[in-house]
């Protein structure tokens, strides 16, 4: 009811009522009146301005009225005393020089002291006066002081004040240093221990072990609030796709040449056989600024090296040694260069080379099995020794090969049994013999002996069957030897016929049917071959003209011819119609013997070269194979009669041993195998092995040797 006082006991829905009233008022604009009565009231910035300086002078009035008490003044006055002390302390810039050179005499400046090195005076002072040099001492002042001054080993004379500095005990410490190559500072130890912080002790928290902020347990609000205004443009349909940046186009010059589009053949062509030029060759230790030494020329290589033409000239350069890089000077030939090269890439031909894709393993011959190719020697037998020094030469007795004659350089010629290897006779000669050989026909037990001193003897062995024997000493007696004018003069000497001939001789062969023997000298004359017919005791040269230094000789086995061995060259003469048949070029530097087959259409020939050839006549005049199994000189060559066995010796102390078969018929080709290599000889002086044999009806291999044994091989 009206005029009611509301109780105090009012309702809270009343109440929150009566807020909602009472905020809406305040909220209410103020009535224009109001507002113009304010704006009256407010004071302008003039006067602001006044009232704040009559607010600071009432302040400073009071401030000056206050006593200040006894206590306080003292406090002042000490404040003053401080900082007028703090103003004298500070420097003033100007009352004051801080050169390092004012106290110098020779006030001359940072300037090199050398300047008036030449000069009565070391410069001039601050007022452009002359400073005269300070006086020398003589050796005498010199040796006063420093005898008298305990420092004067510690003194130094500055040129720039002109006066001796002594040095300190740290400064002379530290030059001492610097000399033994130590560090500066005294005491410096670069070797001190290193306190590592974070590792010397082992803990099992981390240095800081304050928890984790609550923060990075909770999600965020601010993303979570990014990720739902996501979620909505994305279903919205508002979210796009950021459009991939575009690259910039540039204009490929060359891109046609890549593409196989429209491409004509010759282009194509033209790709395919496109070859890439030569890359220069590296350079040379020689062209180096500082070569060594045995890359310079000397006096005569380069004057060789100038005389040459220039496409002969190993180098096209004459080789400089400079101490520095810095003192090389420009290079004279590099535009000649230059333009050589650009010369090779244009107008020089290309040729494109095809690699063989071959499998190593197809190159290699097809060999056999070597015990199908048995009998072959194997193994050493036995040694026969008598010798003194070497054994040059040897020969088998050749129908059954009981015998063995050998000759030595001790001039002993000696007979061996084949099958126990003992001496059974031995003759002496004039000289060291360089060769023998028995005569082939088995009726007659003859043995021709070349020897140093010209000669060459022929005589009965006086062994085996004495029936042959005595039928042997009735032809030495029967051959009509008379006085001849001749160079070769036929004697009769006891049981012995002896040829003095004009020259020494290499080595004696004998022909098939036993009436001719051949000789070769040594020396390189036209008639150093001779052949000897013993049944009307003549001999004869063959050749009147010299085709080359004969090395060895070797008569057909069923042919009249004659086959004679130059140094590279093999020559077969028709003895019948005296005229050369065939010129072989073996391809060997030095020939050092030879040997036919049994029919005589095949040769063996051994080089000094270490080369070994087979040559077939009929085939053509050069090698049919070739051979370099050996490591030094080859001595000798030996085919078996019987066994398609052949033989070579050599200074390497090595026989080797080949399977070699010569068919008959033409149509099939010859075969050659190496089946063993044998040792049993020394090396003396660089010489092995220095001749071989076979057994005429075993494959027994004989070798004689520089060590002065001769070396059985069997099976």
């Amino acid at each position: 009811m009206p005029g009611l006082k509301t109780s105090p006991h009012t309702s809270k829905k009343a109440r929150k009522k009566k807020k909602r009233n009472d905020k809406k008022k305040e909220n209410q604009p103020e009535p224009l009146a109001n507002e113009m009565q304010r704006a009256a009231a407010m004071p302008t910035k003039a006067e602001a301005d006044v009232a704040v300086r009559k607010k600071r002078t009432l302040a400073d009035r009071e401030r000056k009225k206050k006593v200040i008490k006894p206590e306080d003044e003292e406090e002042v006055k000490a404040a003053r005393e401080i900082k007028t002390v703090q103003k004298k302390k500070e420097p003033d810039e100007y009352d004051y020089d801080s050169s390092d050179e004012e106290d110098l005499r020779n006030t001359i400046g940072n300037i090199p002291v050398e300047w008036y090195d030449d000069e009565s005076h070391i410069g001039y002072d601050q007022m452009g006066e002359k400073i005269a040099k300070p006086k020398k001492k003589t050796e005498i002042d010199t040796f006063l002081e420093k005898m008298e001054d305990p420092d004067y080993w510690r003194k130094v004379f500055d040129r720039q004040s002109g006066t001796d500095v002594v040095l300190t005990d740290e400064q002379v410490e530290k030059l001492t240093n610097i000399a033994s190559g130590k560090y500066p500072v005294v005491g410096y130890n670069p070797y001190e221990p290193f306190l590592d912080i974070f590792s010397s002790e082992k803990t099992i928290h981390p240095i800081d072990n304050r928890p984790e902020p609550k923060a990075r347990f909770i999600p965020s609000r601010d993303e979570m609030k990014i990720v739902s205004r996501m979620v909505h443009a994305i279903k919205m349909g508002w979210a796009r796709k950021p459009k991939p940046k575009e690259e910039k186009k540039v204009y490929d010059l060359w891109a046609a040449e890549d593409s196989m589009d429209h491409k004509t053949k010759s282009d194509l062509a033209r790709m395919r056989m496109h070859m890439p030029a030569p890359k220069m060759p590296l350079p040379i230790h020689a062209e180096s600024y500082n070569p060594p030494e045995e890359y310079l020329f000397d006096e005569e290589e380069r004057k060789k090296w100038e005389e040459a033409e220039p496409e002969d000239r190993r180098i096209q350069f004459v080789p400089q040694k400079y101490d520095a890089l810095r003192k090389v000077p420009q290079y004279d030939k590099f535009i000649t260069e230059r333009f050589e090269r650009c010369l090779d890439l244009y107008l020089a031909p290309r040729k494109i080379k095809m690699k063989l894709q071959v499998d190593p393993s197809e190159l290699l011959p097809d060999l056999p099995n070597p015990n199908d190719l048995r009998p072959f020697p194997t193994t050493l037998a036995f040694y026969m020794r008598g010798h003194v020094g070497q054994v040059r030469s040897i020969s088998v007795e050749p129908d059954r090969g009981e015998l063995l004659v050998s000759g030595g350089e001790d001039g002993t010629v000696r007979f061996w049994m084949m099958g126990s290897g003992r001496c059974i006779k031995t003759y002496k000669v004039a000289g060291p013999v360089t060769s023998v050989a028995f005569c082939p026909v088995g009726s007659k037990s003859l043995v021709a002996v070349a020897y140093e001193g010209r000669q060459v003897a022929i005589f009965n062995t006086q062994c085996g069957d004495k029936l042959i024997c005595s039928q042997t000493d009735e032809f030495i007696r029967e051959v009509p030897i008379e006085e001849s004018e001749g160079k070769v003069n036929w004697r009769r000497i006891k049981d012995r016929i002896v040829l003095e001939m004009p020259n020494e001789v290499r080595k004696v062969v004998w022909h098939n049917k036993g009436d001719y023997l051949a000789s070769v000298a040594v020396d390189d004359i036209a008639t150093s071959v001779y052949i000897h017919q013993l049944s009307r005791a003549r001999s004869q040269c063959p050749f009147t003209k010299r085709k080359g230094h004969v090395q060895t000789v070797a008569f057909h086995p069923t042919l009249p011819r004659f086959f004679v061995a130059t140094k590279i060259h093999v020559r077969v003469y028709d003895l019948g119609r005296c005229q050369l048949v065939k010129k072989c070029i073996t391809g060997i530097k030095h020939i050092g013997a030879m040997i036919p087959d049994v029919q005589g259409e095949n040769l063996f020939v051994g080089g000094l070269d270490r080369k070994f050839v087979w040559l077939d006549l009929q085939l053509s005049n050069k090698p049919w194979k070739n051979f370099k199994h050996h490591n030094s000189a080859i001595r000798g060559v030996a085919y078996h009669k019987r066994y398609p066995l052949l033989a070579t010796v050599s200074d390497d102390g090595t026989a080797m041993v080949y399977y070699a078969r010569i068919h008959i018929d033409s149509f099939k080709d010859n075969e050659i195998y190496p089946v063993k290599r044998l040792r049993g000889h020394t090396m003396v002086d660089g010489l092995s092995m220095l001749d071989t044999v076979w057994h005429p009806t075993q494959p027994w291999l004989i070798t004689a040797g520089a060590d002065g044994t001769i070396a059985l091989f069997s099976y």
